[in-house]
């Protein structure tokens, strides 16, 4: 019998997914993320603002939702090809053994060597500030999560039964490995992804802030979290709306992930 999702699961996956539509429908809302207004400098919250303006006399909340198209969409990118090269790297590696694992497994340890954070903030100071360049440092710091994950799941899928059968029939290595390995790792590699999801928002969200990331006049819940930190003491207003996004996503998709991991072991 099939465990019924727990009511917070089900719902930090409606507010990870109320995110993702408006990242992705972000384009086409009525919205005026850059459009100024003198005469409202740091106006407070009102009913037709909630969030109320900026020290341009901008509308926060129009800001805060155009934002997430980039901030969201650049993790979903940065998840995405992370999770494809890493994927194929570590399955690679463990399926051919010997001394490519061992090569394979240096690279990922010299990766590993690094802090995350500060080799993404050392290649998008090389590369330039921009969102492309950002996607390119990120990824960067995320695929060898998705490479050890794969690996270790690989190694111990070598030796199953039907893997074995399947060798012995003379299928071509690639086709064992994308028929009958990779539908048995993918479970785990989608709670990792669900966890990096997370991590890379903040990142973004980080290197936004050091003037890395999306710029200006692009809004950035990085960068409007940097904007608003310059007027704490004028308008504290400024930060709330950013901040509590950050938060409510990152909450959200790293509780996700938990119930997605507590689910499967379930049903195991």
């Amino acid at each position: 019998m099939r465990a019924r999702p727990r009511a917070g699961t089900v719902l930090c996956a409606a507010v990870a997914g109320g995110w993702l539509a408006i990242a992705l429908l972000g384009p086409w809302l009525p919205l005026a993320p850059t459009a100024v207004d003198l005469y409202a400098l740091f106006a407070g919250p009102t009913l037709a603002e909630p969030l109320g303006r900026d020290d341009l006399g901008r509308s926060i909340l129009a800001r805060l939702l155009a934002g997430a198209h980039d901030s969201v969409l650049v993790a979903l990118l940065v998840v995405a090809f992370s999770a494809l090269f890493g994927t194929t790297f570590g399955m690679l590696v463990a399926w051919r053994g010997g001394l490519v694992d061992l090569i394979g497994m240096r690279v990922m340890d010299t990766f590993l060597a690094f802090p995350g954070i500060l080799l993404a903030i050392g290649l998008s100071g090389m590369l330039g500030p921009g969102l492309g360049n950002v996607v390119i440092a990120l990824s960067a710091m995320s695929w060898v999560g998705f490479a050890r994950l794969a690996r270790v799941q690989t190694l111990a899928m070598k030796t199953r039964d039907h893997v074995m059968v399947a060798r012995a029939l003379g299928t071509t290595d690639a086709a064992i490995l994308r028929r009958h390995v990779l539908p048995l790792i993918a479970a785990p590699l989608l709670v990792e992804a669900t966890f990096a999801l997370a991590g890379v928002v903040l990142a973004e969200a980080g290197l936004s802030y050091l003037g890395l990331g999306a710029q200006p006049p692009a809004p950035s819940w990085g960068m409007m979290i940097r904007d608003a930190s310059q007027f704490l003491l004028v308008a504290p207003h400024m930060v709330v709306g950013p901040g509590l996004a950050l938060l409510s996503f990152v909450v959200a998709v790293n509780a996700l992930g938990d119930g997605l991991r507590d689910r499967w072991q379930v049903q195991r």
